[in-house]
């Protein structure tokens, strides 16, 4: 399954930290693809990606899909931002429950259509930013972005 990819004419406030381990997750995204690990002892995702398994302490992981839908368990819109994010805000983060069990803080792309409500289904996506991908999730529907995005 591929994410939807929106262009962000922008490079990423705060870039994340990539090691030569979660480098696998990042090229994959940036590719459209949404990843994780599984641990190959219990069977179990996890996220973010990790080398060992939290859950049964394994080492033996793998690269797995993980399901683009979810339901918006909380959010909130920040508008007194950190200096580095300054220049964006107001905007929107939540915490996403995906349909694979896994709950993940991210940003939030709003919609006129559909605004933001607690419960409400939501599809991750990609942000391409000029200088790489981040992941991010918005109300589920039709197609039609708010104005601007």
């Amino acid at each position: 399954m591929t994410l939807t990819q929106l262009s962000v004419d922008a490079q990423r406030a705060y870039p994340p930290r990539m090691s030569t381990f979660t480098q696998t997750f990042w090229s994959a995204l940036a590719e459209g693809r949404w990843t994780t690990t599984r641990c190959k002892a219990c069977a179990r995702q996890t996220f973010p990606p990790k080398p060992v398994c939290p859950h049964c302490w394994s080492t033996e992981i793998e690269w797995s899909e993980l399901g683009a839908t979810g339901i918006l368990y909380s959010w909130t819109r920040i508008h007194a931002a950190p200096a580095v994010f300054a220049a964006e805000s107001p905007y929107a983060v939540g915490i996403v429950d995906l349909e694979d069990g896994i709950r993940l803080a991210c940003r939030l792309v709003e919609r006129d259509d559909l605004p933001l409500t607690v419960g409400q289904p939501v599809e991750m996506l990609v942000l391409q930013y000029g200088d790489g991908p981040l992941f991010a999730a918005r109300p589920r529907g039709n197609n039609q972005l708010k104005s601007g995005e």
